[in-house]
């Protein structure tokens, strides 16, 4: 099913009309139809082995906010800022671009909402970084990372990130995503989000986006990624910042989608650094 707001190409006052709906897109209002939890799919045989694996330099944790001009764009050709469901993956065996797995520990995400419940409570957005290590050809999220930063209602922007870079570095850690709150928000990923995420699943095709939107009563939580190629491709290709929308990609495919290589380990433990 498309979702596109419809209009006449060549009419003028059309066109200004929904385009002044279209810059607000991103307000996650929409409805969310994709599949909550994530599929499960086989080990792949051909992974990559701990000792050929270099640590990729950790990525600014939010992608830099300002506002630019941008190109005049159909409200018919906006994508769909609701995620794609997680993609089943029935031959991943014979898959060489499949995801390696990730096991996130089961109470660590509600130990961020614990730390981010004063800013929540003043509808300010908390961040967080997820770091981790590769053991039996499986990454672990083993350690939350909790930079200083500045956030409002609808961004959050690190400060100090030589701290984290260094704690990873320490550690040997590497950077398996981030996370972060929608205070009053629906759980979603907005334009910024997604160029953010960028920055890490370049770095590792792995790395995972975690929102947490507490008040959304559909969904609490979500955990993405960008397709790939579709999504990836155009964000990368995409020079704009701040919050705008995005053309579909040239693929079809959704921007973003819920994960299908994550999985939650009751038993994985974690360790928290504030680094406020």
């Amino acid at each position: 099913m498309e979702n596109r707001l419809q209009g006449g190409p060549h009419d003028p006052e059309v066109d200004k009309s929904t385009m002044d709906m279209v810059l607000a897109l991103d307000d996650g209002r929409w409805s969310s139809s994709a599949e909550d939890s994530c599929s499960s799919g086989n080990i792949i045989e051909e992974l990559l082995q701990v000792n050929n694996i270099r640590q990729p330099s950790p990525p600014p944790v939010l992608a830099e906010l300002k506002q630019h001009d941008y190109h005049p764009m159909h409200p018919s050709q906006v994508a769909d800022p609701r995620p794609g469901p997680a993609k089943s993956m029935p031959d991943e065996m014979s898959n060489s671009n499949s995801y390696q797995h990730l096991h996130i520990p089961v109470s660590m995400m509600d130990a961020f909402l614990r730390l981010a419940q004063a800013n929540t409570k003043k509808n300010l957005e908390t961040c967080g970084v997820l770091a981790g290590k590769l053991k039996n050809r499986v990454f672990h999220i083993t350690t939350l990372i909790i930079p200083k930063q500045e956030a409002t209602s609808d961004s959050c922007s690190t400060m100090n990130e030589e701290e984290i870079f260094e704690f990873q570095d320490k550690l040997s850690l590497f950077p398996l995503g981030w996370i972060h709150t929608h205070p009053s928000q629906t759980c979603f990923m907005s334009s910024v989000d997604l160029h953010t995420h960028y920055s890490y699943q370049i770095m590792l095709p792995e790395a995972i986006a975690i929102v947490m939107a507490p008040t959304d009563t559909s969904r609490q939580h979500g955990i993405f990624h960008l397709s790939d190629p579709g999504g990836v491709s155009l964000i990368r290709n995409c020079q704009q910042r701040g919050f705008h929308p995005h053309e579909e990609p040239s693929d079809g495919s959704p921007i973003y989608e819920h994960c299908s290589h994550v999985y939650m380990n009751p038993k994985l433990k974690f360790e928290i650094a504030d680094l406020r």
